[in-house]
C-alpha cells in the first residue's frame, strides 16, 4: 500500500527478498532528508533507500499522521512487538476490528528492551515502517511501558514516546493489615511532605463512595496505604517532572502499580490518586494490581464476578479524580473477560498486549520450520526459571519437545505451561548467539518469518482483531 502527500509518496516493497523503502516525490528537494539512491523519473524523483533510523524519521517528518501523539482519554489499545516485524498485521487488525480504538503501535517496555538489547527508537522505528507498510493514515501513539528509572525518561524522550508509564514497583512495599511501627518509620515522610498524624487526620473517617456502597477507611487503612505507597507516590512525582522538563511536545504519563506483590485496594487507589495530585502530578491512565488472576499469555484465571467488581471499585475512584482511565496491563489472551471489564469500567480503559504477537511468529515457525521452533522452545525452558521471577505466571514446561511430531507443533504454543514458557523466555532464545557472536535463532526467526511474510501479517490480523472487537464497541459510542 502507499501513503501519499501533497509532496510525495512512499511504500515499502521486497525488492530481491528484502524490504526497501521507496519514496516518489515531485521535486527532489522533498527528499532530501531521506538517505538513499535517487534518480530521476519522468514527473520527479524516486529514491530506494534502507528501512533506516533515518528514513524513519524522514517519513514521520513527511506524514504528521505517523508522528506520536498522547492517547488521551480515548478507547485505546497497544500492542507489542518484540522482533519488530509485527506492524502490518497490527494495522490490518485495527483498520478491521478496532474501528474507534486509538491504537499504540509503537510500545515496549523497559524491561523488554534490556532483555533483547533494543533501543527505544527501534521501537518507533519499526511501528513506523509498519504503518507505511500497510498504508495507515490515522494518528498513533507510542508507550515506553514499566520505566522504572529515570535516565529510562531521557531516552525515551529523546527517541519520541509521548506516553510514559511510570512504574513506583521498586518502592512498593508489602504490609499487613496492621502496619508496625518499624515500617510506618521506614517511610519517606520528610520527601512525601506529611506527618503520618496529619494523614490520618486528612483520611481516616472520610466515606469514599465506590459505587455500590460507601467505605470508611480507618486509621489502619490510611497508614497500611502510607507504608505501601508513600514512597511509590514520591517516585511517581519525581519521575513525572522529568518527563515534563524534556518533553518538547505533548505528553502524558500513566502510573503502574499493577506489578507488585498485594493486591491495591479501593482505599489505596484513593490514596495514591489524592496524593499525586497534591504533588502536582497528572496522569491518564492507572494501572492498580487488581484481584489475582493476570498471567502472561493465557486466559484470565481468578473469579471473573470478583474481578468485575473489583474493575466497577477502582472505575469508581478513577471518576471522583478526574475520569481517567484504568489500564489493564498483561492483557493478552483475556477474550473471556474484555466485555465485562469495560462495562464495569464504563469504556474507561487501555489494553495492553506485548507478548502475544510474538506467540503468533512462533506459531508461523512452528509450522514452516519445525526444527527452529525446537531450538527456540528449548532455549526458552532454560531461561524460564530465571525468567519468570520479573512476570505473573504459574505453569511449569512439561513439553518433551522432541517427542512431539512437527505436526503437532502448534499445539504445543496453545498449551498454557509451554505458551508461557515461551511467553516469557524470548529474551534467552533471541539474545542466543554463536562461535562468532551472532544471535542465530533471532537471525533464523526473521529469515522464518521474511519468507512467510504474509501468513504472519494474516495471523496477527485476526488475533489482534479478537482483542480489539470488544474495545471497538466501546470506541464506536
Amino acid at each position: 500500500m502507499t501513503l501519499r502527500s501533497a509532496e510525495l509518496t512512499a511504500e515499502i516493497r521486497r525488492i530481491e527478498g528484502r524490504r526497501r523503502l521507496l519514496v516518489h516525490a515531485r521535486r527532489s528537494e522533498a527528499l532530501a532528508s531521506f538517505e538513499g539512491s535517487a534518480h530521476e523519473l519522468a514527473g520527479g524523483s524516486v529514491l530506494e533507500g534502507e528501512l533506516s533510523p533515518k528514513n524513519a524519521r524522514a517519513l514521520r517528518g513527511a506524514f504528521p499522521h505517523l508522528r506520536p501523539r498522547p492517547v488521551g482519554p480515548l478507547v485505546s489499545a497497544g500492542v507489542g512487538d518484540r522482533l519488530g516485524l509485527a506492524g502490518a498485521g497490527h494495522v490490518d487488525a485495527f483498520r478491521t476490528y478496532g474501528v474507534g480504538v486509538f491504537p499504540v503501535f509503537a510500545q515496549q517496555s523497559i524491561r523488554e528492551l534490556e532483555r533483547l538489547g533494543r533501543e527505544p527508537h527501534e521501537v518507533i522505528d519499526a511501528a513506523t515502517y509498519g504503518a507505511v507498510a500497510a498504508g495507515w493514515t490515522l494518528p498513533v501513539g507510542a508507550d515506553l511501558d514499566h520505566i522504572r528509572r529515570i535516565d529510562d525518561i531521557d531516552r525515551g524522550v529523546q527517541a519520541g514516546f509521548t506516553t510514559f508509564t511510570l512504574d513506583p514497583g521498586d518502592h512498593v512495599r508489602r504490609t499487613g493489615a496492621t502496619p508496625s511501627r518499624q515500617q510506618v518509620e521506614s517511610v519517606d515522610w520528610a520527601s512525601f511532605g506529611e506527618t503520618p498524624e496529619a494523614l490520618v487526620a486528612r483520611h481516616a473517617g472520610r466515606p469514599l463512595d465506590i459505587g455500590d456502597r460507601t467505605i470508611v477507611p480507618g486509621a489502619d487503612d490510611v497508614m497500611r496505604a502510607a507504608v505501601k505507597y508513600a514512597d511509590a507516590v514520591v517516585a511517581v512525582a519525581r519521575m513525572s517532572r522529568r518527563v515534563h522538563e524534556l518533553a518538547t511536545g505533548p505528553v502524558e504519563v500513566e502510573v503502574a502499580v499493577d506489578e507488585t506483590a498485594q493486591r491495591t485496594t479501593f482505599f489505596e487507589h484513593h490514596f495514591i490518586a489524592s496524593e499525586l495530585t497534591r504533588f502536582d502530578v497528572t496522569w491518564t491512565g492507572l494501572a492498580p494490581r487488581y484481584i489475582d488472576g493476570f498471567e502472561k499469555g493465557v486466559e484470565f484465571r481468578g473469579e471473573v464476578e470478583a474481578l468485575v467488581a473489583d474493575v466497577r471499585g477502582h472505575a469508581a475512584i478513577a471518576r471522583q479524580h478526574g475520569g481517567y482511565k484504568l489500564s489493564l496491563h498483561s492483557g493478552s489472551d483475556k477474550f473471556g473477560i474484555y466485555e465485562r471489564v469495560l462495562d464495569a469500567a464504563g469504556g474507561r480503559m487501555h489494553l495492553k498486549t506485548s507478548g502475544t504477537s510474538y506467540l503468533a511468529a512462533l506459531s508461523v515457525i512452528a509450522c514452516r520450520e519445525p526444527a527452529l521452533f525446537r531450538d527456540i522452545y528449548r532455549e526458552s525452558v532454560n531461561a524460564y526459571e530465571q525468567s519468570r521471577n520479573s512476570y505473573q505466571v504459574s505453569s511449569l514446561p512439561s513439553a518433551d519437545i522432541d517427542a512431539i511430531p512437527d505436526a503437532d507443533l502448534p499445539e504445543v504454543i496453545e498449551a498454557a505451561g509451554s505458551r508461557q514458557v515461551l511467553h516469557v523466555g524470548y529474551g534467552a532464545a533471541l539474545t542466543r548467539t554463536d562461535a562468532a557472536g551472532r544471535r542465530y535463532l533471532d537471525i533464523a526467526a526473521r529469515r522464518a518469518l521474511a519468507n512467510n511474510e504474509d501468513e504472519y501479517r494474516s495471523l496477527l490480523h485476526r488475533h489482534i482483531g479478537r482483542h480489539l472487537v470488544p474495545f471497538s464497541a466501546w470506541g464506536a459510542r
